[in-house]
């Protein structure tokens, strides 16, 4: 049995400016899957730098307040909320409340560091 807690996972800040705990990831944990789950953390006003990664992601919010950005489209979410990110799509997530913006990311196939882009303009 494998059990993980993401409190025992040191956070780091990603590429993408997000405070960023790696769960699971089939390179790094003895685990027969195919994609990678990660805990995601947003600043009240802060956003995420715009990116695209080769790899499909779904966001679950589990606290907060925020407008997700996919392509031209944005829209307001909270917690609760499932969005599905389609591979290629320019995205970011703004934190538009007074709480931290907290959402697990899963990425399929498993993130790589080579496959995500960040870019520059909003």
């Amino acid at each position: 049995m494998i059990i993980r807690d993401a409190a025992d996972v040191a956070p780091i800040t990603a590429a993408d400016g997000s405070e960023l705990r790696e769960i699971v990831h089939p390179d790094r944990n003895a685990v027969e899957i195919g994609y990678s789950l990660a805990h995601a953390k947003v600043a009240p006003g802060a956003s995420t730098i715009p990116h695209r990664l080769a790899s499909t992601e779904l966001y679950y919010l589990l606290s907060g307040t925020g407008r997700m950005h996919i392509g031209r489209e944005a829209e307001p979410v909270h917690a609760g909320n499932a969005v599905y990110v389609p591979s290629g799509s320019v995205q970011w997530i703004e934190n538009t409340g007074r709480l931290d913006l907290e959402f697990l990311c899963i990425v399929d196939p498993a993130w790589r560091q080579e496959d995500e882009e960040i870019l520059s303009e909003k």
